[in-house]
């Protein structure tokens, strides 16, 4: 899950980490009335939409005066906002954060992900901020410092200075840099965080060190034990199909091909994309309703489906371990007579009385695609897609 920039830097705040002045507003009379209660000569309106690189798609804007940020805000607010991460469908901006423009003398990168290779948390800093991380390590990838921390240990001080010095910091500035490092990675570790990504951190002219702007993602299967960050989730920057889904214990990531998918387990809906794609096609999702394919799990999963009109192909692929082959066959039949699908079918079963379970199927006399394998499953997807383009 992600949150708004305004959200992470207010958690950020709370561990130590030194934060601009700013605030929240929903209507240009909101950020004229803010840009005074915070005072100083200069402000920077920022668009609140899950999404980096919002400079370069006009959603940042310096204001000299209070007039100006609520101009700027009345020209955000309600603005479909495209930038290289968003797609060209874009976010709507439905609030605007006003903040203390900085005199900046440095910026610098801060990141902190999970390394799996080597089961730790890895920082990743460097010394041109400002950039994506993606820029840094094509054009400067000398200017990365990494550094891997122990999850059991946890960040220790003496690391987090090794990275400031490394970062070329002033010995003076050494150890409030070294506190903001740490105050980053207790968010991190804390609060069941999957990145946390200062960019920039700057020094001021007045020599402080500031977050400037953050972006923070959480783990969705920790979030029953974090009420205050689930409750920070914004959905009108998700994908609908996709909020339906995870509101109803469904794995589900929306693409862009036309060959909707209902498989169990993750690998196998990955290698059933992977083969989708081999045979030619595009896969329109990913799904994965999990071990127990109910009939419940089945039915949710075929609204899911049908709720993208991409959709003109749908695959079931299930192979049947602790599950079983019959109880899935049923499960698609009960499905079926409560939906209605006017659509080619491709069904492919294996597993656990998978004899039994194609039997129910014929005998249910329901109009599909038998498939034996999951190329065969592929190929005959593809090939029913062809034939409606005829």
């Amino acid at each position: 899950m992600d949150i708004h920039e305004y959200q992470a830097k207010k958690i950020l705040a709370g561990f130590g980490v030194t934060i601009p002045r700013g605030g929240i507003v929903y209507s240009p009379e909101n950020a004229e009335n803010k840009a005074r209660e915070i005072g100083g000569s200069k402000w920077v309106v920022k668009a609140q939409v899950h999404s980096g690189a919002r400079g370069k798609a006009g959603g940042i804007i310096v204001c000299n005066t209070a007039l100006e940020v609520a101009q700027a805000t009345d020209k955000l607010l309600g603005k479909t906002l495209v930038t290289n991460q968003t797609g060209p469908e874009g976010k709507i901006v439905n609030r605007v954060y006003i903040e203390e423009a900085t005199e900046i003398k440095k910026e610098l990168y801060l990141g902190l992900v999970f390394d799996r290779s080597s089961e730790c948390i890895m920082v990743v800093a460097s010394t041109e901020g400002g950039m994506s991380v993606e820029e840094i390590s094509q054009e400067k990838p000398e200017s990365i410092i990494r550094s891997k921390i122990e999850a059991a240990v946890g960040m220790q001080k003496f690391q987090a200075r090794e990275i400031a010095f490394g970062l070329g910091i002033k010995p003076e500035l050494i150890s409030r840099t070294a506190e903001a490092i740490i105050g980053c990675y207790r968010a991190f570790s804390e609060l069941d965080a999957t990145m946390v990504e200062v960019n920039p951190l700057v020094i001021s002219e007045q020599d402080q060190i500031l977050a400037l702007d953050c972006k923070m993602s959480f783990d969705n299967n920790a979030l029953f034990r974090r009420n205050q960050i689930s409750e920070l989730r914004d959905k009108t920057q998700e994908n609908t199909n996709e909020i339906y889904a995870s509101d109803r214990g469904l794995n589900y990531v929306s693409l862009e091909g036309n060959i909707g998918n209902i498989i169990n387990g993750a690998g196998l809906a990955m290698a059933s994309m992977d083969m989708i794609k081999l045979a030619g096609g595009e896969p329109a999702n990913f799904l994965d309703v999990g071990g127990g394919a109910t009939p419940e799990k089945i039915v949710k999963a075929f609204k899911l489906i049908l709720m993208d009109k991409k959709v003109k192909v749908i695959l079931i692929n299930i192979f049947a371990g602790i599950n079983r082959c019959d109880w899935v066959a049923e499960g698609i039949i009960q499905a079926l007579q409560k939906i209605d699908i006017n659509m080619p079918l491709i069904i492919r079963l294996a597993g656990t009385n998978v004899e039994k379970g194609n039997k129910i199927l014929k005998e249910s006399k329901i109009n599909y695609i038998e498939a034996t394998t999951l190329e065969d499953a592929a190929n005959k997807a593809v090939k029913a897609l062809k034939e409606l383009k005829k």
